[in-house]
């Protein structure tokens, strides 16, 4: 058995988590914040079989798109001036980290 975590930017989390569900994965959805941009993120956890964690891939692969965004960001000069610039930063897309469970129980 594994534990699946998916990382995954907010706005592709409902569109992932309904086509995992929709093949019958059971998923527990966490809002979370990521550090750099501190953008939402969700973090889903989805247990099962080691034979479908291709599957599972293959799904949030199809569903998770990562896209280029302009951020602005504040940089400080010699005068303590603030000016904003634009950065092009890649955004979305998915981080999956696959775990093995020694014991799992349903109660």
């Amino acid at each position: 058995m594994k534990l699946v975590l998916i990382i995954t930017s907010s706005d592709d989390a409902d569109k992932v988590s309904k086509a995992l569900i929709k093949e019958k994965f059971i998923v527990t959805k966490l809002a979370t914040t990521g550090g750099l941009l501190l953008n939402g993120n969700t973090t889903l956890l989805v247990g099962t079989d080691d034979s479908r964690v291709n599957d599972l891939a293959t799904i949030v692969t199809e569903h998770c798109k990562s896209r280029r965004q302009s951020v602005p960001t504040e940089v400080s000069d010699q005068y303590s001036m603030f000016a904003s610039l634009p950065v092009d930063v890649q955004v979305g897309g998915a981080t999956i980290f696959v775990l093995d469970v020694a014991k799992s129980y349903k109660i």
